[in-house]
């Protein structure tokens, strides 16, 4: 089992960038593809970004792509989201989540058997 842990979230201004961060405890970051999904408040959680365990394949939602960047450091055991012109509506809670099955991940969260806690982004107009 691993345990994840999201850091980095805050208060930021639209226009502004934020670097969050996941890291992994109890088994290595290397043995999981990962992906992040985010909840805005009062919406249903929605796919962000994934992430193969190699790191070589990744995607995005259409909503985030070219603004968000995810990235892995697997010997560090830590993935990461750099979020670049946050957008009003990119406020959420951001959750990492960890897919075993699988070397690519997915977007799908039901594919994945590991989740963190969440951290909370704001941005304001």
């Amino acid at each position: 089992q691993v345990q994840l842990r999201e850091s980095g979230g805050g208060s930021v201004q639209a226009g502004d960038s934020l670097r969050l961060s996941c890291a992994a405890s109890g088994r290595a970051l290397g043995a999981f593809a990962m992906g992040w999904f985010r909840q805005p408040p009062g919406k249903e959680r929605e796919f962000v970004a994934h992430i193969s365990v190699s790191g070589a394949t990744v995607q995005y939602a259409d909503s985030v792509k070219g603004r968000f960047t995810i990235s892995r450091d697997n010997p560090l055991g830590t993935m990461f989201l750099q979020m670049k012109s946050l957008k009003y509506e990119d406020a959420a809670t951001y959750y990492c989540a960890a897919n075993e099955q699988s070397q690519y991940g997915s977007d799908w969260q039901g594919a994945y058997e590991y989740w963190g806690q969440g951290t909370q982004v704001t941005v304001s107009s």
